[in-house]
């Protein structure tokens, strides 16, 4: 590098600021040290502090601002969870992760969402209830219709309160409206499919409304394994 330090040295620069993120040194709304103040302790050159800041913005860990005052400078991110979702999105579209793995990862996330929702008294669906107020307008192209699908399963996700699924879900998101849209084209009676999958999120909520903790779970495996089923030749594994 241009500075003379090794070419991964803003490594060394990540791992003072993990160490110092795990010790409690540091935490949420904190602000880093400054790029001079990094060089100095840590020996390495200030394009190499400037790599490892990069990195750790594109992950959402932290968030930069330029200028002088309370808001400039790196701060650590209270909530992180766009970093989370970049990943996701990226190995999906890249193909690091199979289709069938997505899916029985949606089983595993999902069918505890709404078991959580179901198990609680006090939960806020109105996000999931606008997707598929959406969902019954009449002559939704299948891709319209299915963002408002993928729409629906995070707004469940995100009513959870669990911000780590939360943010899973909202990482996987393209990848399921992806899928669902290419298994849209081997469904031979679309207009049917539209009509169960209504009936389908229906019978979430309505299983999350009354309650039903055990039927909650169902629904939700049912739906998905059975969307899988009818636009694939090959059933996902079992979980």
């Amino acid at each position: 590098m241009a500075d003379g330090t090794p070419a991964r040295a803003w490594r060394v620069v990540l791992e003072k600021i993990e160490s110092d993120l795990l010790a409690g040194k540091l935490g949420p709304g904190d602000r880093l040290p400054s790029e001079r103040d990094l060089v100095a302790q840590l020996g390495v050159g200030r394009s190499s502090v400037r790599e490892a800041l990069r990195v750790l913005e594109v992950m959402g860990l932290i968030r930069t601002a330029t200028g002088s005052g309370p808001s400039a400078g790196a701060i650590v991110v209270a909530r992180p969870t766009g970093g989370m979702q970049a990943l996701l999105r990226l190995q999906v579209a890249a193909q690091g992760f199979a289709i069938s793995d997505v899916v029985n990862t949606r089983l595993l996330l999902e069918e505890w969402v709404a078991g959580e929702l179901a198990g609680s008294s006090d939960v806020d669906l109105e996000r999931a209830r606008e997707a598929l107020r959406a969902m019954d307008a009449a002559d939704l192209s299948p891709a319209d219709f299915l963002a408002l699908d993928a729409q629906f399963h995070v707004a469940l996700a995100e009513a959870s309160g669990n911000e780590v699924v939360a943010a899973m879900m909202a990482g996987l998101r393209s990848s399921i409206e992806d899928y669902v849209l290419e298994g849209a084209a081997r469904i031979l009676d679309w207009n049917s499919a539209v009509d169960r999958l209504r009936d389908e999120h229906n019978a979430i909520v309505a299983a999350i409304d009354e309650r039903r903790v055990a039927d909650a779970r169902t629904a939700v495996h049912d739906h998905i394994t059975g969307y899988y089923a009818s636009a694939n030749p090959v059933r996902p594994e079992s979980t």
